[in-house]
């Protein structure tokens, strides 16, 4: 794995357990919207740091099972296309998968909720997986 995935993985570790607080909400106590919303933002950054995470180990497998430029370069889409002729069936499975859960859980509208913690820490998990898988 190289430095840049490691760190973008560690930034979403980060991300998810940094509460901005010194010490937890007593249990009475409803969490103030302002919380709420810099939860919520912390979420969409771990899943915006797990997305590139992941799409760089996509590159990196495509470079080195020489991939055509045009591949690696062009659309997200079009790589995990052809991640299948570069890695397991299900590695390749998985990772078309949690992608689109990222790229669903990056988007801000202002109608949806963002992604929850546990959903993000099971994406989280699920990469880092990954990133192991493709490495080899």
């Amino acid at each position: 794995m190289n430095h840049t995935i490691r760190q973008l993985l560690d930034t979403a570790g980060l991300l998810l357990t940094d509460t901005g607080e010194s010490a937890p909400p007593a249990a009475d106590t409803a969490v103030p919207a302002a919380s709420a919303a810099a939860t919520a933002s912390r979420c969409r950054g771990a899943a915006f740091a797990l997305r590139v995470a992941l799409e760089s180990a996509v590159a990196d497998r495509l470079t080195a099972h020489r991939a055509p430029r045009a591949i690696r370069e062009g659309t997200k889409r079009s790589a995990f296309l052809w991640l299948r002729g570069c890695a397991e069936a299900g590695t390749a499975r998985r990772a078309k998968a949690v992608w689109s859960q990222l790229c669903l859980g990056c988007h801000y509208h202002q109608y949806e909720i963002g992604p929850t913690e546990d959903q993000v820490r099971a994406w989280h998990a699920e990469v880092a997986a990954l990133v192991a898988l493709l490495a080899t």
